[in-house]
């Protein structure tokens, strides 16, 4: 972690979605570009087919149809592309916890190991380098600083916006500073092992929340609290790992909301089969 920003290699990604939720959801199209001495020197891009259909609101965000993927790879059949496209580099996305979330699950799945070097967040890095800005999502960033636009949430535009976001960041902060140092000013580790899932999955805990989210079932959960120990049904409509503490987004029939539930609250879990129930 002692090389120089100045000396890495860098390769900003990015993905859209057919949801909001890793395992609910899928990649519909991953992108990335690789920059070193001051130069892109290569780029990714490709369309995938998810497995299942996309509604029109997924579609009206990022713009990609039903239509254009039909005939595009599934993932499985690109991730060892994006893998070794990735590999020796050090990745950066905006909000790339988000990104990392839902390409993990894939490497997983392939069993491909992690790749050793860590990940930058330019949203982050953002908010230590230009505090000024009104807010630090992508498009506000590539206004504020001067930027040439490009097509908002489409993958490979959003990863050279974040590419050129970083690298007015680095200016900024200075090219003569470390990763290690990079990764004290975000605030965070960012390492993809700690976006594999298998560790939960493994777990009595929370593998029936696991299968829930994939079969869109009802769980039930037993939530612990300092005194006692409380039973909820639930819908968990997926998971994300996260630095400060794994969680699922569910619907909470009790309280008629989507909330977070972190699984160091959560000690025994059921799927609840057959359960016929109208969200609210």
């Amino acid at each position: 972690m002692s090389e120089l920003l100045s000396d890495i290699t860098l390769c900003a990604f990015d993905i859209e979605t057919s949801g909001a939720h890793p395992l609910e959801s899928e990649i519909c199209e991953i992108a990335a570009v690789k920059w070193r001495n001051g130069q892109i020197i290569d780029r990714y891009q490709t369309l995938i087919k998810p497995t299942h259909v996309m509604s029109d609101f997924i579609i009206s965000i990022h713009g990609i149809t039903n239509e254009m993927v039909q005939d595009a790879p599934r993932i499985e059949d690109k991730i060892h592309e994006f893998y070794e496209f990735i590999k020796g580099s050090y990745g950066i996305g905006h909000h790339s916890p988000f990104d990392m979330g839902f390409i993990a699950i894939e490497f997983e799945k392939q069993k491909l190991i992690p790749p050793a070097t860590p990940v930058f967040c330019s949203s982050l890095i953002s908010r230590k380098a230009f505090p000024e800005s009104v807010n630090h999502k992508l498009q506000t960033l590539v206004k504020f600083l001067n930027l040439e636009s490009n097509t908002a949430h489409r993958a490979l535009d959003d990863a050279i916006s974040c590419l050129n976001v970083t690298l007015k960041c680095l200016e900024k902060i200075g090219w003569s500073k470390s990763v290690d140092d990079l990764q004290k000013i975000q605030g965070r580790k960012l390492e993809w092992i700690h976006f594999y899932i298998q560790e939960i999955i493994k777990d009595s805990r929370w593998s029936e929340l696991i299968r829930a989210i994939k079969e869109k079932k009802d769980s039930r959960i037993v939530i612990k609290f300092q005194r006692n120990n409380k039973s909820e049904t639930i819908k968990p409509l997926g998971l994300v790992r996260n630095p400060d503490g794994d969680f699922i987004f569910a619907h909470s029939y009790e309280e008629k909301r989507v909330k977070r539930y972190y699984l160091d609250k959560i000690s025994e879990s059921e799927v609840i089969e057959d359960k016929q129930t109208t969200l609210f």
